[in-house]
């Protein structure tokens, strides 16, 4: 088993750490915020993560998991170094912020005194191997210290990240060494993944090309939606319909509110800002940034026109975190549609499962008036006495409420379902006001020819399409 260090303790460098040293590897992640690494070795984890505490209890237990601020104590005899702090976007019009991923590699330089293996982990531009190269060549003390860099980007799913680290579809490393790549390829021996082995600046572009690709999926899915909704047409089936081409798939084709979160909201900006500074015109890229901010300001739309003005309204908000399972309120929609909402003059009260701390302080941030915003306990608190109900993150226990108990709250039946997890014609069983996101309202107009026999399979075709959905 291997010596390794994790700088950054965030999400990449905490889960990253965590499962390497599950793996049986000895751990040290580093962090230069006293007060993270205090909690950490109180066991008290700075993200919410399914499993991730326990695994870090068990790691750390076993001797296996440490947590310092110190790089002399993180670096002695480590074999490999990841670095895994955060990149942010920065100021020059969507470029990634590189000034963290610089320090790490001077404090490496700094207090390296063996050879090692750097490892960049952090979603970094392409060409920041040599940046990060640059760096600890230029600013090394030791005369014993030599050192390569590997790329080995991430692709965790926030929700699912130790199963996407333990069940990776790829592992991708990149290097101008290939002999210092395949070192780092056998630290992920045991999980039985294929290897794309590349050079520095493909791997690189691999991670961006993948979360580029994947946005682009979900906004060209939501500007789908809006064409069913003008037209008449079901989003849901007609996602369920292009799934099932092999070409397709079924994965990231859900209308909603649009992505959120850490990665495909900055990596679309930064590859964008990369592809205009060499001089190219990335339209698609900015269509896709485009749709998905405008999807989430659907909702108020929806809300004005079911209201008229919001002013004296109670608008109820289901969800904060960008996706379930996480309490990370990073390019969140809710933070959007509140502030929106609550400029109107309506006021809000929500509910999160996790979040509410997290969202809290987002809403902070982005300067909402906490005087509109009330934090409740429950969905159905949220309901009570509310003009309109707004799902905004698809938790499981939102799909099992007991909508009659939801109905009777509410001082009018409005529901805007930003999620699609219920069903309209169920939802007005209920009595309530139900839009959707890409959902009919009322049923789509007839375009069979006069005589065409396909109109005589509408129950099997009504069949099958139920099938395809219960799927």
């Amino acid at each position: 088993m291997s010596v390794i260090c994790v700088i950054g303790t965030g999400y990449v460098g905490l889960v990253t750490g965590t499962c390497l040293a599950d793996l049986g590897n000895t751990v040290t992640c580093i962090d230069i915020v006293q007060e993270k690494i205090d909690r950490l070795n109180k066991g008290i984890l700075p993200i919410y993560e399914p499993g991730l505490e326990e695994m870090v209890e068990r790691n750390v237990q076993a001797g296996r998991l440490r947590f310092t601020t110190s790089y002399p104590e993180g670096l002695e005899n480590s074999e490999f170094i990841f670095i895994a702090v955060n990149t942010p976007t920065g100021n020059n019009q969507g470029g990634a912020d590189m000034r963290y991923v610089e320090s790490a590699a001077r404090s490496i330089a700094e207090n390296l005194d063996h050879y090692a293996i750097v490892i960049n982990k952090s979603t970094v531009p392409v060409g920041s191997g040599d940046v990060v190269s640059r760096v600890i060549s230029n600013n090394l003390k030791s005369p014993d210290a030599s050192f390569s860099v590997v790329s080995n980007p991430e692709f965790l799913r926030e929700g699912a990240a130790l199963l996407d680290f333990q069940n990776p579809d790829r592992i991708v490393l990149g290097s101008s060494e290939p002999e210092a790549a395949h070192k780092v390829a056998r630290l992920y021996l045991q999980l039985r993944a294929p290897f794309v082995i590349t050079d520095l600046y493909t791997a690189e572009m691999i991670k961006y090309a993948s979360n580029a690709f994947l946005a682009t999926k979900i906004s060209f899915i939501n500007e789908i939606a809006q064409v069913c909704e003008r037209l008449g047409a079901d989003v849901k089936q007609v996602a369920v319909g292009m799934g099932y081409d092999k070409r397709i798939g079924h994965s990231f084709l859900d209308a909603g509110l649009g992505y959120g979160g850490s990665c495909f909201p900055k990596d679309v900006r930064a590859l964008a800002h990369m592809a205009d500074e060499a001089g190219l015109h990335p339209q698609m890229l900015r269509a896709v940034m485009d749709i998905n901010h405008d999807q989430r300001r659907l909702v108020v739309t929806k809300l004005n026109n079911l209201l008229g003005s919001l002013r004296g309204t109670t608008i109820g908000i289901l969800g904060l975190a960008f996706k379930p399972n996480t309490d990370d309120m990073r390019e969140a929609p809710a933070v959007d549609i509140i502030h929106w909402v609550t400029s109107q003059g309506a006021h809000v009260r929500v509910y999160d499962p996790v979040a509410a701390e997290t969202g809290r302080e987002a809403l902070m941030r982005e300067n909402v008036n906490l005087q509109d915003v009330t934090f409740c306990k429950t969905s159905y608190e949220v309901a009570d006495q509310a003009d309109a109900l707004v799902v905004v993150t698809e938790w499981n226990e939102f799909k099992s409420l007991n909508m009659q108990k939801i109905r009777a709250a509410m001082r009018q039946p409005i529901l805007i379902d930003g999620r699609n997890i219920y069903e309209p014609s169920e939802m007005s069983r209920y009595g309530f006001t139900y839009r959707g996101m890409g959902r009919a309202t009322s049923p789509a107009p007839s375009i069979l020819p006069a005589g065409d026999t396909t109109s005589d399979m509408s129950g099997q075709v009504a069949q099958e399409t139920l099938i395809a959905s219960e799927s």
